[in-house]
């Protein structure tokens, strides 16, 4: 019985603390749109909403390494590996200024969709090759504005088995601007989220790390595998 009155409550809390997000990111979108075009101060709205939710729930412990390799003056392409929708609750702990790039079905659930589509997330359109072709030119803009990208090159959630294997277009992309790799390690995200029920039951242990830097600019675009391949051993 208390386990399934501290989900209802750990539910009930999620969603009123994702409707004031969006309360808060719409009302910043209208009145600071001439004066944040990057969606600056709207994307850091999530800083604090991340904080909250994971504060919040009795069931999550979330362990954060590695900030110190991140240089806010700078603009990567950020690749992690995936587990779950968990993942980009801990990607915010990083209070980086990014935009990742999320399958186009999260955009269209109501409230969460609306506040990636606010933040001017990166869609794609899985198996549509003129998306992807349009995810990268955008990527690309964003880089260019100074803005970070975020991709996890698995494509898809790792299973039981480990890191699967990484696409190659975060990697182009990074030796394309010569803009450096931040890799970032997940783990324990896995089981946040319960699975066929809605009852929270165990303690999850969860960690980001912040790897080092991977510099791009000795990397030829003929390399661009030796650079996935470098990227995915740091984080398996």
């Amino acid at each position: 019985m208390k386990q399934s009155l501290q989900s209802i409550l750990i539910w009930l809390v999620g969603i009123i603390l994702i409707l004031v997000l969006f309360l808060a990111m719409a009302l910043l979108s209208l009145v600071l749109y001439p004066f944040d075009r990057k969606r600056k101060l709207v994307h850091a709205q999530c800083f604090w909403w991340t904080d909250a939710l994971i504060a919040l729930n009795p069931y999550w412990k979330v362990n954060v390494s590695g900030l110190e390799n991140i240089d806010h003056r700078k603009k990567y392409v950020v690749v992690s590996n995936h587990q779950s929708l968990a993942d980009i609750v801990l990607l915010y702990k990083t209070k980086m200024q990014f935009k990742w790039v999320a399958k186009d079905s999260l955009f269209k659930i109501p409230v969460l969709g609306w506040n990636m589509a606010l933040a001017r997330h990166i869609r794609l359109e899985r198996g549509d090759f003129s998306s992807i072709k349009k995810v990268y030119r955008e990527a690309g803009e964003w880089l260019h504005k100074g803005v970070s990208v975020l991709f996890f090159p698995e494509g898809t959630r790792s299973d039981n088995k480990g890191i699967g294997e990484f696409q190659n277009g975060a990697f182009k992309l990074a030796i394309k601007e010569r803009v450096p790799i931040l890799p970032i390690q997940i783990d324990g995200t896995k089981d946040a989220i319960p699975k066929g029920s809605w009852r929270f039951t165990t303690k999850i242990c969860c960690t980001l790390k912040v790897l080092p830097a991977i510099e791009t600019a000795d990397f030829p675009m003929q390399d661009f595998a030796r650079l996935r391949d470098l990227a995915r051993a740091q984080l398996s």
